[in-house]
């Protein structure tokens, strides 16, 4: 019974964004497209992301996973990346991003 309780008050905290989303382990989904150091151009059309600021990040990626942008027309692949993450998520790996300058 303990361990329901710790693992539900864990769930609940991290629901609540109490614990800091990881960037970095969040970026990993990412390398394929991307690169490591965010510094590939997807298919020479994609901006490098170390290009664009934090808040340009962010706000993409809100709208990918609302399902209102398709840029490059690549919705169908951002979407299932981006679409379980929290806002907490997006700001974090859009912070990773900058650092990886």
């Amino acid at each position: 019974m303990k361990k329901l309780l710790i693992v539900s008050g864990v769930a609940a905290l991290l629901t609540c964004g109490l614990f800091a989303a990881d960037g970095a382990t969040l970026y990993k989904k990412c390398v394929a497209c991307h690169g490591p150091k965010a510094e590939k151009s997807f298919l020479n059309k994609v901006p490098v992301l170390t290009t664009l600021k934090k808040e340009e990040m962010v706000e993409a990626l809100k709208a990918y996973k609302a399902g209102t942008l398709n840029k490059f027309k690549s919705a169908a692949m951002m979407k299932p990346i981006v679409g379980p993450m929290s806002e907490a998520d997006i700001e974090a790996v859009s912070e990773y991003i900058t650092t990886l300058k």
